[in-house]
């Protein structure tokens, strides 16, 4: 870091629209500067070997060089890791090469923000925590209801609607899980099946490949296990 508190930042993503975007959320954030947005890999390998490169948001999907890759070449550097993907199956990895944070697309700036600050942390760097959102407004017949993110319990698929239990009771939404999924801040919330998303802060213990909450069973995908395991420091 050249400046004090100034992150350095290279955004490299294999689509162009990916690119524009994520250079934008950086552009418009105090503390971090944009030096490179780039389809191109090896432009920013360069970059990062020439030094004073401190974070990079890197797309996991690339035809040329592959960002599992990219984070092998540049495993012995400082530059910390924001993987920014469209494939949740790939998450384990990044956590293996210790990646800050696992940004699924569409990347809200909202959700952007919340790794920055992750980043932040981690490089002790202050990090305004007025930042950070602490809510969620989902669909609620015709209003948009405010959560917050500690009073949800867990999340249940029920078809076309999902259910939120909280600490108030059950709020139910058209939303979507996926949707759903990808706004939540991921240092708070897990998916751990195709109809369950859990705040791991009120889990009451695991037992038998389900996690109890509330005294509800909730059952551990088998697709989502590794993940799992790894998130929450079980074996496997």
């Amino acid at each position: 870091m050249k400046n004090g508190n100034i992150l350095h930042c290279i955004v490299l993503d294999d689509e162009i629209h990916a690119v524009k975007l994520l250079a934008d959320y950086v552009m418009r954030t105090n503390g971090l500067e944009l030096i490179l947005k780039t389809t191109d890999p090896t432009a920013a390998v360069d970059l990062i070997h020439n030094g004073n490169v401190d974070l990079i948001f890197l797309d996991i999907q690339m035809p040329n060089l592959t960002g599992i890759e990219v984070m092998n070449i540049i495993r012995q550097r400082q530059t910390k890791v924001l993987l920014t993907t469209a494939y949740p199956e790939y998450a384990l990895t990044g956590f293996e090469y210790d990646a800050i944070d696992y940004l699924m697309k569409p990347i809200t700036f909202e959700r952007f923000l919340i790794a920055v600050n992750k980043a932040k942390k981690r490089m002790n760097l202050n990090a305004p925590e007025a930042m950070e959102p602490d809510h969620i407004f989902i669909k609620v017949e015709h209003r948009l209801q405010k959560i917050l993110f500690s009073s949800i319990h867990y999340i249940e698929g029920l078809g076309d609607y999902i259910s939120f239990h909280t600490s108030g009771g059950r709020v139910l939404s058209l939303e979507r899980m996926k949707h759903i999924e990808l706004i939540l801040p991921q240092h708070l919330f897990l998916r751990i099946h195709k109809s369950y998303i859990i705040n791991t802060s009120h889990i009451d213990f695991v037992e038998r490949g389900r996690i109890v909450i509330d005294k509800n069973y909730l059952p551990i995908g088998e697709t989502y296990k590794d993940v799992v395991n790894k998130k929450l420091g079980l074996k496997s």
